[in-house]
């Protein structure tokens, strides 16, 4: 079932979806080649319980810490390591949950460590552009969640030749971490398609690997790899559907 949210309580959900904003907008300063990727969980989670806030993955299900930081080849749930060092050229998607007086929002941003190659860069501007694409699409008039699908689907497929990841999804948050609907990046008959409504709140986020779309988990049930260890890059934002249109509540 789907939760609508009133007006208080996106206003509320904006406010968790602010100190995440600011999270994120703190890891730019600090993630350079030589950090592990457990310094990047610890300077978020310090931020974040700083802030009045709760990470809202530690513990979700079992996992073990406040961010989800995937390196390089890793599409999601990467864990945390004292012993992954970043180096030149690698990129790290930084997936961020903050509940906040029990609100919960949602992001993700994919950082680009030193200089990346020329390939590495545009994966990465493309799977940003997918994001505000399938944002621009749910504005549309009598929109549904296959709109957003499309538009993604299309600017990483269709125009750029990339694998769109299809056994994950974005999906409703707020009043939990993972609410329905389902928020695909692929167009299926298969996934529910309701028309957006306002009190929709949803966490649209673009999975996009430069390869191929499949996708393999790791022995620890966490960390998801490109299936043929090519690169991959994720955004997200946690969006609301108002009487007014589309406002994303997870940037500044």
């Amino acid at each position: 079932m789907i939760q609508l949210k009133n007006r208080h309580e996106i206003d509320k959900i904006r406010e968790s979806g602010k100190v995440l904003a600011e999270c994120l907008l703190t890891l730019d300063e600090v993630i350079r080649p030589g950090i592990t990727t457990y310094d990047v969980d610890r300077i978020a989670h310090e931020f974040i319980t700083s802030h009045g806030g709760i990470p809202s993955c530690l513990g979700y299900c079992g996992y073990p810490n406040a961010t989800c930081t995937s390196v390089n080849d890793v599409v999601i749930h990467g864990i945390p390591s004292k012993h992954l060092v970043l180096n030149e050229g690698d990129i790290i998607s930084v997936d961020i949950c903050v509940t906040l007086d029990g609100f919960v929002s949602d992001s993700t941003r994919t950082y680009e460590v030193g200089k990346v190659s020329p390939e590495v860069h545009k994966l990465n501007v493309v799977t940003r552009e997918c994001l505000y694409r399938g944002i621009d699409a749910a504005r549309k008039r009598n929109a549904r969640i296959s709109d957003i699908a499309s538009a993604v689907f299309k600017h990483a497929f269709s125009e750029n030749g990339y694998g769109v990841v299809r056994d994950y999804t974005g999906h409703g948050v707020g009043f939990d971490l993972h609410e329905e609907p389902e928020v695909p990046n692929y167009v299926s008959p298969l996934i529910p398609n309701p028309r957006l409504k306002p009190g929709m709140v949803l966490a649209v986020e673009p999975m996009i690997n430069m390869g191929t779309w499949k996708i393999r988990t790791m022995k620890d049930g966490w960390t998801v790899k490109t299936a043929d260890g090519r690169p991959a890059c994720h955004w997200e934002h946690t969006i609301a559907i108002t009487d007014d249109g589309v406002e994303v509540l997870t940037e500044l």
